[in-house]
């Protein structure tokens, strides 16, 4: 409320005192899955809002199940390449979104910190790791913008061989604008080019001149 402007059609008060009154706009807003919410609240494990493909009901101009090839087999927009991850951003069990509630990721094993790097271990011998070692990330999308999250301890943890595991939204600073859904426009967070950097005690990133046309390898 204080970084809005007051609007008569958004009734702010009345709607914190009651919130079967927000239910009642949902209903008059999603008529055809909602109507009757407030009522319908008390169901017995819910009330059902429908599902027209498990009713093999297909809205489509065929009106049939339609099916579409990919244009690529990977769907990163980007090829693999030495030296470069694709970095997949998680939540831990204790986060909702954006909101952390606390420190401890009892599905991960993960105490006190969300400054951690997971990567399986054959990765971490490939890579001359260290487990608790301090790392960055470093951006890899070759689109001339320089990206990097620093101060990241490794982790040893069963993961696909070329991937990396961190946590969201700490990560966010990788991700370019540009690198999304096409029809949706979500942002690509489960799939980001990055390369690991050894970092100093601060966590910045050391970097290293390379030759042109030199292939960086990790530090």
């Amino acid at each position: 409320m204080a970084t809005l402007a007051p609007n008569p059609k958004v009734k702010w008060d009345e709607w914190v005192g009651d919130y079967g009154l927000i239910r009642d706009l949902i209903a008059e807003t999603y008529p055809v899955q909602f109507h009757d919410c407030n009522e319908r609240m008390s169901t017995p494990g819910g009330f059902y809002r429908g599902n027209s493909a498990r009713e093999r009901i297909w809205k489509t101009q065929s009106g049939k199940a339609e099916f579409t090839t990919p244009e690529t087999l990977s769907a990163t927009g980007w090829p693999d390449a030495p030296g470069r991850y694709r970095l997949i951003t998680m939540r831990s069990n204790d986060q909702f979104n954006t909101t952390i509630y606390g420190y401890s990721d009892r599905m991960r094993g993960i105490e006190r910190t969300r400054n951690v790097l997971l990567i399986n271990p054959d990765e971490m011998r490939r890579a001359n790791l260290q487990e608790g070692q301090v790392v960055s990330l470093v951006g890899d999308a070759e689109d001339g913008v320089e990206r990097a999250v620093c101060g990241l301890k490794v982790v040893p943890f069963a993961l696909p061989d070329s991937c990396l595991v961190a946590y969201y939204p700490e990560m966010n600073p990788l991700m370019p604008l540009s690198h999304h859904d096409g029809p949706s426009k979500t942002p690509a967070a489960k799939s980001v080019s990055v390369r690991i950097r050894a970092s100093d005690e601060r966590g910045d990133v050391r970097e290293r001149r390379e030759p042109p046309g030199h292939t960086t390898h990790l530090v």
